[in-house]
C-alpha cells in the first residue's frame, strides 16, 4: 500500500493498518489506547474506519491534529458532593464514573468521558493541578476549569479529642483514600511535611469516595480520616481544617460546546448552586468556571 493507498472494505484490521503507515503492529495498539487514531472495538477486536483515517491521515499531512475521540457523556475523576448534586439537579444527563484524581485523568486521557474532575496538588510548588494537567494532558483539545475551593482536614468523632494537627493522629484507627486518588497523594505530602510516621498510623479498609471515608468515622470503624468539612458536617462529625484545596475540571473542548455540558454549566452558575455550597460548608465557588489552563 502507498500512503493513502487504503483497502476498498469500509474497515482496516491492525495488520493492515501498520502496513499502510509503515509501523510495527504494537505501535498500532499504542495509538488506539492513546485515542490519536479512530478505530472501533465494536466486534471485541480493533477496527479502523477507513474513511476516517483517510480524513485523519489527510490532517496530519497539512498539520492539523488526528481526529477527535468520540467520548461517551460521562463526568470522570474524584469524588464531590457538590458536583454530585450539581450533575443530578441540572438534569443535563450527563452521567459520572468516579475512582480518584488519578485514575479520572488517565481515563480522560484514554477518550473515556468529557470531563475529569481533579484535585491534584504538585508537591514540589505547592501548586493545583496546573502543573500535572500541563505535563500529561499536552496533546489533548482541552480546557480546565475552576470549579470549587473546598476546605480539608481532619474529621473525627470523639468528644474528648482535639486535634490541632495531622501530626497527631498517630496510634488512631485512620481511614484511608484509595492510591492514586488526590486526597491519598495530598495526605503523604502533608504528612511528610508534618513528619508524621505513617508506620504509627492504624490503617483500616480503604475508602474510595468522601462520603464513605467519613461514614466509616461516623459508625466508629475509624477514629479519624481525611475529609472534606462539607462531609464532616452533614454527618454531625468534628473538623479541624488544615488546607484549602481547589477542585478543578479538565474538559474537552468539543463537549463543552454540546447541550449536556452547557445544560450542566448553566446550572452552575446559578444562585441555586451557590446557595447549595453555602448551606453544605467549606466551599467557595465565587470563582466558578475561571479558566486555568488551555491547551
Amino acid at each position: 500500500m502507498t500512503d493513502l493507498d487504503l483497502p476498498d472494505h469500509e474497515y482496516l484490521t491492525v495488520p493492515e493498518l501498520a502496513e499502510l503507515l509503515r509501523l510495527k503492529e504494537r505501535k498500532i495498539y499504542d495509538l488506539a489506547a492513546s485515542g490519536e487514531v479512530p478505530c472501533s472495538r465494536a466486534t471485541g477486536k480493533l477496527l479502523f474506519p477507513a474513511n476516517e483515517i483517510r480524513e485523519w491521515i489527510a490532517r496530519a499531512k497539512s498539520g492539523g491534529e488526528p481526529a477527535p475521540v468520540h467520548r461517551p457523556q460521562i463526568l470522570l475523576g474524584s469524588h464531590d458532593p457538590l458536583l454530585d448534586w450539581a450533575i443530578r439537579q441540572s438534569q443535563s444527563g450527563l452521567a459520572s464514573y468516579v475512582d480518584g484524581s488519578m485514575d479520572g485523568l488517565e481515563r480522560f486521557l484514554q477518550g473515556e468521558g468529557i470531563a475529569a474532575g481533579l484535585h491534584l496538588r504538585d508537591g514540589k510548588s505547592g501548586q493545583w493541578n496546573v502543573p500535572i494537567v500541563a505535563r500529561m494532558a499536552t496533546r489533548q483539545n482541552a480546557v480546565l476549569i475552576h470549579f470549587a475551593s473546598r476546605k480539608r482536614g481532619l474529621v473525627y468523632r470523639d468528644p474528648d479529642l482535639d486535634l490541632a494537627a495531622l501530626n497527631e493522629i498517630s496510634n488512631l484507627r485512620f481511614a484511608p483514600r484509595q492510591p492514586g486518588s488526590g486526597t491519598d497523594q495530598l495526605f503523604r505530602d502533608l504528612a511528610a511535611e508534618a513528619r508524621l510516621d505513617l508506620k504509627k498510623v492504624d490503617l483500616v479498609d480503604v475508602a474510595r469516595s468522601e462520603d464513605e471515608a467519613v461514614e466509616s468515622v461516623r459508625r466508629g470503624l475509624a477514629d479519624v480520616t481525611f475529609g472534606l468539612e462539607a462531609v464532616a458536617k452533614s454527618y454531625g462529625l468534628k473538623f479541624t481544617p488544615l488546607i484549602d484545596e481547589e477542585f478543578a475540571l479538565l474538559v474537552d473542548r468539543k463537549a463543552w460546546f454540546e447541550p449536556a455540558f452547557q445544560c450542566f454549566l448553566s446550572f452552575c452558575q446559578t444562585d441555586a448552586l451557590a446557595q447549595r455550597a453555602t448551606g453544605m460548608g467549606g466551599y467557595d465557588v465565587s470563582a466558578l468556571g475561571r479558566v486555568r489552563w488551555n491547551a
